[in-house]
């Protein structure tokens, strides 16, 4: 573990940070044993409390397992980490991860399926202004990015018809992996939000209060983007190296 020494001190966010990238390329691999919170503090150039506070986010973010008394060990991530990781894996080295990208547009496109089922059955009519709203803004974009952003209006409106704690904060955590990636994802997501007529009939359905309409049409809806996203990556790998 190559430990890079901290300019400024107190900095557990920092060394956070530092930990968390190792936990995630392997680098402290599952198993492992971070080194004494003594030898951390010596190799970063920080205090021992500063090292304790970064650890204990560790722990907290379910990345190592503190034992009482003993040593503290490195957790899988993908076995005890939380959605709170998925900002740090999408992007590596600047480069989009293509298949941390394809897991959550295929976790967008469940939640999505859901949530618009629930508005229909919860909420209905009451959403009608808003959502009709959203739509024409939506259709009155030309730029793909504002695209991106009227369409983030209109589900932020559909999942507040939704009414559920749970997929609320789902949704807050995918927003905020997604937000930092819209202008490198345009070209996929423009499939998607390009077709103002399916947000628009999408739309209808959860006026309507018809679930199962607007189970079925949000699904069509996203999975343009899941799609568009699958072509890229097999046009990526039939061009010549």
């Amino acid at each position: 573990m190559a430990l890079k020494r901290i300019a400024r001190r107190s900095v557990p966010d920092e060394i956070y940070d530092q930990l968390v990238d190792d936990v995630l390329t392997g680098e402290l691999a599952p198993g492992s044993t971070l080194p004494a919170e003594r030898q951390l503090a010596e190799a970063l150039g920080v205090s021992r409390p500063t090292v304790r506070e970064a650890v204990q986010r560790l722990a907290r973010a379910g990345l190592v397992e503190i034992r009482q008394g003993g040593s503290t060990t490195v957790r899988d991530p993908r076995r005890s980490g939380g959605l709170e990781l998925l900002p740090r894996l999408i992007l590596r080295g600047g480069r989009l991860d293509h298949a941390v990208v394809r897991s959550i547009l295929e976790t967008r496109a469940a939640l999505g399926r859901e949530v618009a089922a629930l508005a229909a059955g919860r909420c209905g009519a009451a959403a009608g202004a808003a959502l009709t709203a959203a739509v024409d803004a939506l259709a009155a974009q030309q730029d793909p990015l504002a695209r991106q952003r009227e369409a983030l209006v209109f589900w932020d409106l559909v999942v507040d018809a939704a009414d559920s704690i749970v997929y609320r904060l789902l949704f807050n955590q995918l927003r905020t992996v997604y937000e930092p990636a819209m202008a490198a994802l345009t070209g996929v997501m423009d499939a998607e939000v390009g077709r103002s007529e399916r947000y628009r009939a999408l739309a209808g359905a959860v006026i309507a209060s018809d679930a199962e309409s607007a189970r079925t049409r949000a699904d069509s809806l996203l999975s343009l983007a899941t799609g568009e996203f699958d072509n890229l990556l097999h046009r990526l790998e039939q061009s010549p190296p």
